[in-house]
């Protein structure tokens, strides 16, 4: 039986860890090749493409910060130069941090606006002028925090809602093309980033999962299978929408 993603090539971003990395190692046993993007954790990519490749798929890792321009150009030139096509991006590099009104600054939002909004943008720019005359997939990785916007999360909230908003634009934009844009809106996922960030013993994650029908938080493996099926000709009449894997929170 053909796998789903056969002869594909899938660019993922942030894909070193977390979310990122469930989402390369799921395209990857679908049959793709897939080009595994870190900023800073070489260590991490590394071992996303040595499980790749130690099952039998193909993968690379190229570092680029999608904050800046002429990373996200030579992230693309690489992949190509790699696997001589490019047909999928899954936009995932993002940061979250929360700061109540009072302490929100410049910095603070453009640290995140760059990243989860602009750096998003100039990606598929970026993978648009790569696709080939069949079209191509684009999976943003949004949050539910777009629409739950929770106190302390004006700034990354606002992100994420702008990232549905670029997805439902694109979407009708490079329809056209045979290009599709779709999201997914992850709710309270564990990765490195959590634990780092203390949520992990929180209330905070307590409350969510009181508050969550399915009863708990999600794990990166719950993401995956779904920008599969987004990136996939499964999802062949699907474009310009958001796609929620929380457990049931809203």
């Amino acid at each position: 039986m053909s796998k789903k993603l056969s002869g594909k090539v899938a660019v993922v971003t942030g894909a070193s860890k977390g979310i990122g990395a469930s989402i390369a190692l799921h395209l990857a046993a679908e049959g793709a090749a897939v080009v595994v993007n870190y900023s800073s954790s070489k260590e991490g990519a590394d071992r996303v493409v040595a499980e790749i490749t130690g099952s039998g798929g193909r993968a690379v890792a190229v570092q680029a910060n999608l904050a800046k321009e002429t990373d996200i150009r030579r992230l693309f030139a690489e992949a190509k130069k790699a696997f001589g096509q490019i047909d999928i991006l899954v936009n995932n590099a993002g940061i979250y941090e929360f700061a109540p009104l009072g302490d929100v600054t410049p910095e603070h939002f453009h640290k995140m606006f760059d990243l989860n909004v602009l750096g998003l943008i100039l990606a598929s720019q970026e993978a648009v002028k790569h696709f080939g005359p069949a079209g191509g997939s684009i999976v943003n990785i949004s949050s539910v925090a777009a629409t739950g916007a929770p106190p302390t999360a004006s700034v990354y909230s606002a992100t994420k809602a702008a990232v549905d908003a670029v997805t439902r634009s694109l979407a009708k934009e490079l329809g056209p093309r045979n290009i599709r844009v779709n999201a997914i809106n992850p709710g309270m996922v564990e990765t490195e980033g959590f634990h780092a960030a203390g949520i992990a013993e929180s209330d905070w994650r307590k409350l969510i999962e009181a508050q969550t029908p399915l009863g708990r938080i999600g794990q990166p493996r719950d993401i995956g299978p779904a920008a599969v099926f987004l990136a996939s000709d499964d999802a062949g009449w699907i474009t310009g929408e958001t796609l929620h894997i929380a457990g049931g929170f809203r």
